[in-house]
């Protein structure tokens, strides 16, 4: 069974709440029938309760089985700012609850702050940075963590890692050139996100042009940084560094060059980009030439679970990262 029929599976027995605040969108629109006949998740269409019944009537989408949190519904939005200002982390007045209830995305993660829904899935139709602000400001970082970031995970055909074909890696998509601090909160939010979707062992490499002090540099010094502030943060979790790729993924050249013990060299399951160029570039080659699926990149380090898509998302990729978020905020649930 390959991981995302593994994750499916996972998605379909534990049934998340999952609100969606573009709605108004066709994709998302048809992604959220889609992903209900399937039994995936239980959706929540956030938004203007007549304009999404009347769209979805003019597209002949059938909302059966969804919930509409209406955002005109003035009761509702009384209960909710009620609610939320009796909240000992509420970072608002009353007026400003109220403006950001009448807001469809902020509505969501209100709704999410207060466990009403799971998760909330956004980007078709608001910008990335819309939706990392308004998670940060509402849902907040997890403990230890002072960024927001990305993690997505390889499928290689032919690829024989520690895990098969597979292969965690990060950030790809969010932090352009993260400080040592920020690296290190990089890499334990995979962790914890790869471990969650997966259930392996975390075995996390940060990677460098340099292997053990092989080269010299402020980019190695970056790394080598990285990785003791999160040795000191999360000495559970083995991050090690700093590799080369090589010696990451590949125990026989991890031998050659990594002269010390080691419990991520050459066994690495997750790798870690100095910054956003070598991700991006590395992303693209292992798609290219080793024609290889790249799950994700999904959103990490919020306390729940925040989503965000690709503008040019399609049904079917907004429905598979939902399928990944949904084990994932099962595992954060206890229900996993």
């Amino acid at each position: 069974m390959s991981l995302m029929d593994q994750l499916r599976e996972r998605a379909c027995v534990t049934r998340m709440r999952v609100a969606f605040p573009e709605g108004t969108d066709e994709t998302m629109m048809r992604a959220v029938a889609e992903i209900t006949s399937q039994g995936i998740a239980e959706c929540v269409l956030v938004g203007d309760g007549a304009e999404l019944r009347r769209l979805a009537d003019e597209r002949g989408i059938s909302l059966e089985g969804i919930e509409v949190a209406d955002i005109a519904d003035e009761a509702a939005n009384a209960d909710l700012a009620e609610r939320y200002l009796a909240r000992p982390d509420c970072p608002f007045k009353s007026k400003g609850v109220a403006r950001r209830l009448a807001r469809p995305m902020e509505h969501a993660f209100i709704m999410q702050a207060l466990g009403d829904v799971d998760i909330t899935f956004a980007g078709i139709s608001c910008s990335t940075g819309d939706v990392i602000l308004a998670g940060q400001t509402i849902i907040g970082l997890a403990e230890g963590i002072d960024t927001v970031s990305s993690v997505g995970i390889f499928d290689i055909p032919g690829y024989e890692g520690s895990e098969g074909n597979l292969l965690g890696f990060g950030d790809s998509a969010v932090c352009a050139n993260p400080d040592p601090a920020q690296l290190a909160s990089i890499a334990i939010s995979a962790c914890e996100t790869i471990a969650a979707l997966t259930q392996w062992e975390p075995r996390c490499a940060l990677l460098s042009y340099s292997t053990c002090g092989s080269a010299e540099g402020e980019l190695v010094d970056k790394v080598v940084q990285a990785r003791d502030i999160a040795n000191e943060r999360r000495p559970d979790l083995k991050i090690d560094g700093e590799f080369q790729f090589d010696s990451a993924v590949n125990p026989r050249v991890a031998q050659r060059k990594v002269g010390r013990d080691s419990e991520v060299a050459g066994r690495a399951n997750i790798v870690i980009w100095p910054d956003l160029n070598v991700g991006n570039v590395g992303v693209k080659l292992v798609q290219q030439f080793a024609h290889a699926d790249a799950y994700g990149p999904m959103l990490q380090g919020f306390k729940k679970i925040v989503c965000d898509c690709s503008r040019s998302a399609g049904v079917n990729e907004i429905v598979g990262n939902v399928i990944m978020s949904c084990a994932r905020a099962a595992v954060l649930k206890g229900v996993a």
